[in-house]
């Protein structure tokens, strides 16, 4: 974690410790990743719900490690994320469960252009 990732510089905060949205954003990186297995070619995940607990303060310098256990539904249509943080003394900063709608991506950028 650098400076860049603090909530002063992310303007989340006034302290110089992990900012809140760049956790969630660490974590929804990896549900992206984790997703990949189950999609077919021209397939993508948006995300639909957040539900995340930031437990932890991390300093600069803190290393952090995010990890997403995914669970498809039956429909193939949706998949949960158990997402979880640990930090480099293997204490948990945070995690949730993030939720990402499978969507055809040519035709959801179509339906949403502008």
């Amino acid at each position: 974690m650098t400076e860049v990732d603090t909530a002063i510089a992310v303007g989340s905060g006034h302290v110089p410790v992990l900012a809140t949205p760049r956790l969630i954003a660490w974590l929804e990186a990896a549900t992206v990743e984790a997703a990949a297995p189950y999609l077919r070619p021209g397939q993508t995940t948006v995300g639909i719900s957040i539900r995340v607990d930031h437990t932890r303060a991390s300093a600069i310098g803190t290393q952090v490690e995010v990890s997403a256990d995914a669970t498809p539904d039956d429909s193939g249509r949706r998949i949960t994320f158990l997402t979880k943080a640990i930090d480099d003394t293997g204490a948990s900063v945070g995690g949730g469960t993030i939720v990402r709608a499978v969507v055809d991506r040519e035709h959801f950028l179509a339906a949403n252009a502008r």
